[in-house]
């Protein structure tokens, strides 16, 4: 006999709604925006997406979002599908919010508030968790704290997701002051552990070669085709959040064994990335800051792949990484293009040095990849020839390690190395040797 107490909670019942705003020139396609809504929803445990729609409007009421016709028309919809939960794919202010559930008979979730009910279910790491802890406030400080339902129960959530008539009470904003200062207490002490592997790392200074792209376009696939790791891979939005990072020996010329490689997935990038999750998320990609170069992996079979790599460019800039920085477009998932589609886009890419077509899938195109990122490598480096005397075998040990050796000779003196190294590298080696 089945245990009742053992019976996962019923998931809650969830709608989608995308605003369009009509006078917005410049807005998303809103049936491409109202999927991607609908897949932010679909990225969280415990909820089912029961129904969604795309409600036009000229500007935003600013007490309800919507006029009063339109939310007596949802309300009759929304009351008898028995939704539970209703997800505004935008933003959604503490009065519309709560003028909406009010009227509704629901809890209110804007976009915001699901990246981070997202965000906090994915992080894995301390530095993850304490960076999500610290958006999740900032967005609290505004709003008002609700008790949890069965789906925080489920999932260990954050807390947005309340249910209607529970008693609410305003955050208190210096209590959540006191909690973010010791929140960044905690999250710089984790950092400067991160610092010390970081600075581990460039004691032996392989260039980095950082993976981004609009999230859900392969990154994760194509570092584990390329580095044989094991990350998680789902066709969900926010699968990979924290970073994660492995050594790749490249092939060299004519088959032989190449230069050593750190390659780094990070977390997928969305437009209308809250702000509070930029801020939050910088130091999580700082490894792109400090890359050699980048890898620009774009789901080339979206629709709306354009847009989506648009997002990423304003996104890395707003990150401050410099234009001058060299970039891959990996052009993935060519896989899924028809035999037309895929050829045209291959031509199209191959008339371009610095983008690849490629399937991670599949591994097509994979081995062009590797080989464009060895050209930008070498485009790099410079030749020097360095005398290292033999009580300088340490010096010898790290240009070894290094992969940058080209050729080498001894005499009774000591060595003749010949060495191809990065700017990064020799401004390394020359520290490490004052």
């Amino acid at each position: 006999m089945t245990d009742p107490t053992s019976r996962q909670p019923e998931p809650t019942r969830a709608w989608v709604i995308h605003p369009e705003l009509t006078s917005d020139r410049e807005r998303r396609d809103a049936q491409a925006a109202l999927d991607e809504g609908i897949s932010l929803a679909a990225a969280l445990p415990g909820l089912l997406v029961v129904g969604s729609e795309i409600v036009r409007l000229s500007h935003p009421h600013p007490g309800a979002l919507f006029g009063t016709g339109k939310i007596d028309e949802l309300k009759a919809r929304l009351k008898a599908q028995e939704i539970e939960l209703v997800l505004i794919d935008g933003p959604v202010s503490p009065v519309q919010q709560r003028n909406l559930e009010k009227a509704w008979g629901v809890k209110i979730l804007d976009r915001t508030g699901l990246i981070l009910e997202i965000f906090s279910d994915r992080a894995r790491t301390r530095e993850g968790v304490l960076q999500v802890e610290m958006a999740a406030l900032s967005y609290q400080r505004t709003r008002l704290v609700r008790a949890w339902t069965h789906l925080e129960r489920q999932r260990g959530g954050l807390g947005f997701v309340g249910g209607p008539g529970e008693t609410q009470i305003e955050a208190d904003r210096r209590a959540i002051d006191e909690h973010l200062t010791r929140l960044r207490k905690q999250l710089s002490k984790v950092v400067k552990t991160r610092e010390l592997h970081r600075a581990a790392r460039a004691r032996v200074p392989f260039p980095v070669i950082a993976l981004v792209g609009y999230t859900n376009a392969g990154k994760s696939t194509l570092f584990n085709r390329m580095t044989g790791a094991e990350v998680m891979v789902k066709d969900m939005l926010f699968a990979t959040l924290d970073p994660t990072m492995r050594g790749v020996t490249l092939p060299g010329k004519s088959g032989g064994v190449g230069r050593k490689v750190i390659l780094s997935d990070t977390v997928g990038f969305i437009s209308d990335l809250p702000t509070q999750l930029v801020a939050a998320f910088r130091a999580t990609l700082e490894e792109v800051l400090g890359a050699d170069v980048i890898l620009h992996v774009r789901d080339i079979s979206a629709e709306e792949t354009d847009e989506q790599a648009r997002d990423v460019e304003a996104i890395l800039d707003a990150l401050g990484v410099s234009p001058d920085l060299p970039r891959i477009e990996v052009w993935n998932k060519i896989d899924r293009l028809d035999a037309e589609a895929r050829a045209a886009r291959e031509t199209e890419a191959a008339r371009n040095a610095d983008v690849i077509a490629t399937s991670a899938l599949t591994g097509a195109g994979v081995d062009g990849l590797t080989a464009t990122i060895e050209a930008h490598l070498a485009r790099e480096t410079t030749r020097d020839v360095l005398k290292l005397g033999f009580a300088e075998g340490k010096a010898r040990a790290w240009l070894h390690e290094a992969h940058v050796v080209t050729s080498e000779t001894q005499d009774e003196t000591g060595w003749e190395i010949v060495v191809d190294w990065t700017g990064r590298q020799k401004a390394e080696f020359t520290t490490r040797s004052d």
